[in-house]
């Protein structure tokens, strides 16, 4: 019995304790990918290393991650759910502490290379959990519930990670995942579906994931570099042609199929967007307070709380509103909401009070509250039940990349808007203009639901 099969059985009892484990196992993984950046000078001065090579710490994580999502939502369409989702677990668990114990630098990455690899299974996995474990008039409830719990592991990783690091030390931010993590896995042995069993993924599957990861290398090193040096975005031309390479072979066939029946091209654009928006402005605006302003690290932290207080309070909201009144609207209302409050930051200058900044985070936060949940459901309810993986993976694999890409796209903006407050606002703006063209994706894809719909 697959993944697909076990999850997509006709549900007699809502299991809200799966959907409990997606979102603890979102917000780990988010988490995981942002918590490490503060511990960066400290992994340089403790192994004896450059700033270049520690940042392999976070760089050995997130490649994985975006280059195996495709091919792990294949995986799991051909094995058990249950075995696939305690292997994952118990892999990133085991991962992490061989983390927190490395002895030297190599020990470290090759760690992280390993957690990036089973936390790409992991984001396949917290959508279909989520969208499978409740009835369908439930699940933008069930998938708010992820959506909100992810994104709010990436916000509160800078702050959680500073207090780690100021009392405790660098190995702690990679033990402090690890009671989560247990406690997922003890649910999941006993409320996850028996059946199926596991296999080795197939060579077409590696080659797969050997192209998507050297096109999302090429662009990160290509929008990092650019600053100091432009000639680094001719670098951005090798990305194409791995791509198409993909997009030919059986890998990259079945998730273009998925795209063009389901008609969702268009929202999964809007999750690169505004997962993009949102990477860049906590990028920027995190460097701003600490390094301009010379904002305490703590009072950094409580100001950018703001942003995942807004969404915790919106996203239950935003799932009962879904199911109510449908995904699409509340995804593009929460998208231009998140617009908004971004927009409202791009003015940022040194008269600026940290309530003047908290405020604004609070609506961008309160936006995206709204949007999480509505958009998994808009992807998730467009696909045939055998196909749910393939699309989880597909809208992992944008929001990921966003994740990924806005950092650095904020950087080369950053570069390009000059120093002081030219290059903050050009960050800004950046990532206020991918919100607002996530909503306007969005809103376009309802105007062309509308028009392809049978007429009665």
């Amino acid at each position: 019995m697959t993944a697909a099969t076990a999850l997509n059985r006709p549900v007699g009892q809502d299991r809200w304790s799966l959907v409990a484990v997606a979102g603890m196992l979102s917000f780990v993984a988010m988490l995981d990918m942002n918590i490490v950046n503060l511990a960066l000078p400290d992994l340089a001065r403790g192994f004896g290393v450059s700033a270049e090579t520690a940042q392999w710490a976070v760089l050995g994580y997130q490649l994985p991650v975006v280059a195996l999502l495709l091919p792990a939502g294949r995986w799991l369409d051909q094995v058990g759910a249950r075995p696939a989702l305690l292997f994952a677990v118990s892999g990133f668990a085991l991962c992490s502490a061989a983390a927190a114990a490395a002895p030297w630098a190599a020990w470290l990455i090759a760690a992280r290379l390993a957690q990036g690899a089973f936390g790409a299974v992991l984001f396949v996995l917290m959508p279909v959990l989520a969208a499978r474990s409740v009835r369908p008039e439930l699940r933008g409830r069930a998938m708010s519930v992820p959506a909100t719990l992810g994104p709010l592991g990436a916000v509160t990783g800078p702050a959680l990670g500073g207090l780690l690091l100021d009392h405790i030390g660098w190995r702690a931010i990679f033990l402090v995942k690890l009671p989560i993590c247990v406690a997922a896995l003890l649910i999941a042995r006993r409320s996850a579906p028996v059946g199926g069993g596991l296999r080795l993924p197939d060579r077409a599957s590696l080659g797969d994931a050997a192209l998507v990861g050297g096109a999302v290398a090429a662009l990160l090193l290509a929008l990092t570099l650019s600053p100091g040096a432009p000639a680094w975005l001719l670098l951005t031309v090798a990305a194409a042609p791995l791509t198409v390479l993909w997009l030919r072979r059986p890998g990259g066939r079945p998730v273009s199929s998925v795209l063009r029946e389901s008609g969702t091209y268009g929202v999964h654009g809007a999750v690169l967007a505004l997962a993009s928006g949102f990477a860049a402005m906590r990028y920027v605006l995190a460097l701003h307070l600490q390094l301009d302003d010379a904002v305490s690290a703590t009072a950094t932290g409580l100001t950018t709380l703001c942003f995942p207080l807004g969404m915790g309070l919106a996203g239950p909201l935003g799932g009962r509103l879904a199911d109510r009144f449908g995904a699409r609207p509340l995804a593009t209302l929460g998208a231009g909401v998140t617009a908004l409050g971004l927009l409202l930051l791009v003015p940022l200058d040194a008269s600026w009070s940290l309530p003047d900044i908290a405020w604004r985070l609070a609506l961008a936060g309160t936006g995206m509250g709204l949007y999480g949940g509505p958009v998994q459901s808009l992807v998730m309810t467009a696909v045939p039940p055998e196909r749910i993986a393939t699309a989880g993976s597909a809208v992992q694999l944008a929001r990921s990349l966003g994740f990924t890409l806005g950092p650095a796209l904020a950087t080369a903006a950053w570069g390009l808007g000059g120093s002081d407050t030219g290059g903050v606002r050009a960050g800004l703006g950046l990532a206020a203009g991918a919100a607002a063209l996530a909503a306007l994706l969005l809103a376009r894809h309802g105007r062309r639901t509308a028009r392809l719909a049978p007429v009665n």
